[in-house]
């Protein structure tokens, strides 16, 4: 069995503790919190469960795996502490705050032979599956450009911006679709509540073969969205986590063809036609399955079999090159940056929470 440490137990913890008591290899043997409600509430729930307020306790030799359910700010520090106590680490999204934070967190864990893993369930959405087994077989033809809304009338944080605390799952999701870093990201931020505190986010991510990525994320919409658009040269599909028909083909498309190929490549109008087509809409049979319940046991068979989770350290440290760059472009208002060259590292944030 391994025996769970869990550090936080707020606002995504319990789904977390929940899923890895439902693990077949694993058990949550002790769970780090300040609050004394939620401390309460674990206590009542799972009795069996030691509570602590200090995390160090968790790195004892009675905890194998540390997963860590706190504030982006402190991912780093506690992740970084944890490996170094020889724990296999599971942290929420982001993994980090910075490229240089990322780096550090996956050199510790290759140097130790530890699994570290981040948690962005998204990846292990059996509808996401699907909608990259429908671009890798050719279903739309040649990818055009993709688009994707997170938005809701949500928790509006204090902390971090909309960028850092939604984006993520949807930067994971196209990364993992097209199985590509961007090459470009241009990104915009709009703080109406809190100054400095961004609550809408525009994102333009550019992939190798003239791909493009539309991202918008926001906590201040009047309805909640998770859907994603894929435009390609045969096809269309649109991935709507909120629709019972979560994976929608439309046989939608236009192409180019040649009126008279005997005088050779089109290079006026007269030369070529635009070809539309559309047809029906087709609804895949999937079968959905709990996401997180899919991210604990990848973490747990990760440990146990010495295998790498697919959203691995090396998965999170992509994301996070992203998402500092999309942040440099915010802070030049929407310049267009390579984010193969990086970007300034920002100033490592302090504890945002003791224990």
């Amino acid at each position: 069995m391994v025996n769970i440490g869990l550090i936080g137990c707020g606002y995504w913890g319990p789904n977390l503790l929940r899923n890895f008591m439902d693990c077949q290899d694993a058990t949550v043997s002790m769970v780090a919190e300040l609050d004394p409600e939620r401390i309460e509430y674990i206590q009542q729930k799972y009795p069996g469960i030691k509570t602590t307020r200090d995390y160090h306790d968790l790195f004892g030799d009675a905890v194998d795996a540390v997963v860590i359910a706190t504030q982006p700010a402190t991912h780093f520090a506690f992740a970084k502490e944890a490996l170094e106590h020889d724990k296999h680490v599971l942290v929420e999204k982001p993994l980090a705050k910075s490229i240089l934070e990322a780096e550090e967190l996956v050199r510790i864990a290759r140097q130790r032979d530890l699994k570290l893993m981040v948690g962005h369930t998204f990846e292990y959405n059996e509808a996401v599956r699907e909608l990259k087994r429908q671009i890798q077989q050719g279903t739309v033809g040649k990818p055009y450009y993709l688009y994707s809304q997170r938005l809701n009338f949500g928790i509006v944080r204090k902390d971090v911006n909309a960028l850092w605390n939604l984006a993520p799952h949807d930067v994971s999701i196209l990364i993992h679709l097209l199985e590509t870093m961007p090459e470009a990201v241009s990104c915009r931020g709009y703080d109406f509540i809190q100054p400095g505190i961004d609550d809408v986010i525009f994102m333009v991510l550019h992939f190798p073969n003239n791909i493009i990525a539309h991202v918008q994320v926001s906590w201040l919409d009047p309805s909640k969205v998770r859907k994603m658009t894929v435009v390609g040269s045969d096809k269309m599909i649109i991935y709507n986590d909120m629709d019972d028909h979560k994976i929608q083909i439309y046989d939608k498309g236009i192409k180019v063809q040649n009126m008279d190929e005997s005088l050779g490549p089109y290079d006026d109008f007269g030369k070529y036609q635009l070809i539309k087509q559309a047809g029906d809409v087709s609804f895949p049979k999937i079968d959905f399955k709990e996401p997180l319940k899919a991210e604990c046991d990848d973490f747990v068979n990760s440990i146990v079999n010495d295998t790498q989770p697919l959203a691995n350290g090396e998965n999170g440290l992509r994301v996070v090159r992203v998402l500092q760059t999309a942040q440099a472009s915010m802070n030049l208002n929407g310049v267009t940056l390579d984010v193969r060259k990086g970007s300034p590292e920002p100033k490592r944030p302090t504890m945002a929470t003791q224990f």
